[in-house]
């Protein structure tokens, strides 16, 4: 599906007349569609910050590790967490992936999830727990299992499958 991608206008070359705002407007079928610029910040290990509305009504912001498959972004959390009920409660999310060398080089996501894959599941739940495997590679660098479970409980994992609605792209590296 579609989605609406901006440009806005940053100051890298100088100040200019609208800085700041949408410079121009385009679509995308597929997060690989970014330019490369911004594609980087998909593929790097980049720290998302993950909005959703909590449980009181306000903006919850969390650092979370970030993953995508074409048009979907992928969100693994652990099932006993409360954003996972609150991802439940409200399905709409905003991300941002900063440059951490440059806070004036980002990409913001709005989406919707549109699927729910809990690692027990008997048909789809290896998905889950694959997908947390490769965000701990990408992140650590380390083999996977991934190996951050709390040990003081079962801790299973719900792989979260959502559609791009909007993207924002800012700066340059």
């Amino acid at each position: 599906m579609p989605f609406q991608v901006s440009q806005f206008l940053d100051v890298a070359e100088g100040l200019q007349p609208g800085q700041f705002s949408v410079g121009s407007r385009g679509s995308a079928s597929s997060l690989t569609d970014l330019g490369p610029i911004y594609k980087q910040l998909l593929d790097e290990p980049v720290t998302a910050i993950f909005a959703i509305i909590g449980g009181d009504g306000r903006p919850n912001l969390t650092p979370i590790w970030f993953d995508y498959e074409d048009d979907k972004v992928l969100l693994n959390f652990a099932e006993h967490r409360k954003k996972t009920g609150w991802i439940r409660d409200d399905p709409e999310f905003t991300l941002i992936l900063m440059n951490p060398a440059n806070a004036y080089h980002w990409v913001s996501i709005r989406g919707r999830v549109v699927k729910e894959i809990h690692e027990d599941d008997p048909k789809e739940g290896h998905r889950a727990t694959e997908q947390v495997d490769k965000i701990w590679t990408k992140y650590t660098g380390n083999e996977p299992p991934y190996g951050l479970r709390d040990p003081s409980r079962n801790e299973r994992r719900v792989l979260f499958e959502a559609e791009v609605e909007r993207v924002a792209a800012f700066g340059r590296p």
